[in-house]
């Protein structure tokens, strides 16, 4: 994807960082270690209105999978970002990006797209973060066509102005691969904050998820649970979900 925006997209650097005359409002920072660990972009781009992540995306299936999430951690943080804390997100980024390169699916026919869950980090930048990847295997990361398609739906993206979302939630249940919470972004006027899956339900406490629902450039009005993908955890979630006084949407 960076050697994309290089040759194809005029990103050239001035020291600092890498500009296009093409794309005036972005501004490519290349990182030569984890992306999971960049806590310090803040200082370095106080300008920023948000940091998107281009990544590569690993997965045991080794499924040609096109991705975006924000970023968290529920509990521990074995993936860089601090411990219990979630990252500001951007829901009308996600939202829009999401459409856009669906919507150019057919131009990468062997790819599923789909949102990912809320997870690993960095989770202390001031500014929203979303991460947007390529995998899920080493043939993928090399895939110039697929890396293409993902930097001219954002660029395109960006340079026609991001649409904000009608409706602003955060998510609870279901799989790490929510493909009912992505439906709902493709389909209705919902945009998404931070995406508990069930898996981390167990850590889910007042505190958690008042910070999920804080920790979102959009005002967050609701809270979106998969009803049949909360678990064990169903009565308890449902009961702190209730307390916020939010309104919830059942899928």
């Amino acid at each position: 994807m960076t050697e994309y925006l290089k040759d194809s997209a005029g990103f050239a650097s001035n020291s600092k960082c890498y500009r296009s005359s093409r794309s005036e409002n972005v501004k490519l920072h290349v990182a030569s270690g984890s992306l999971l660990t960049l806590e310090d972009l803040d200082e370095n781009y106080p300008d920023a209105i948000s940091f998107v992540f281009l990544s590569k995306h690993r997965s045991e299936s080794q499924i040609p999978t096109l991705t975006c999430h924000c970023t968290g951690n529920f509990a521990h943080n074995p993936y860089g970002g601090n411990p219990k804390e979630i990252a500001v997100s951007y829901p009308s980024l996600q939202k829009g990006y999401l459409k856009a390169i669906t919507a150019a699916k057919h131009k990468v026919p062997e790819y599923d797209i789909i949102i990912e869950a809320t997870h690993h980090g960095p989770t202390s930048l001031k500014k929203p973060v979303l991460f947007v990847e390529l995998g899920s295997s080493e043939k993928q990361w090399g895939d110039r066509n697929a890396a293409g398609l993902i930097c001219e739906t954002l660029l395109g993206m960006i340079d026609n102005g991001i649409v904000r979302c009608e409706k602003v939630g955060i998510a609870l249940g279901g799989t790490h691969y929510p493909t009912k919470f992505n439906k709902l972004l493709l389909e209705t006027e919902f945009g998404l904050a931070a995406v508990a899956s069930k898996r981390n339900l167990e850590t889910i406490d007042e505190q958690m998820l008042h910070q999920m629902i804080e920790k979102s450039l959009e005002k967050v009005t609701y809270i979106v649970l998969d009803s049949k993908g909360l678990g064990s955890q169903k009565g308890r979630i449902m009961k702190m979900a209730e307390k916020t006084g939010l309104e919830i949407y059942k899928l």
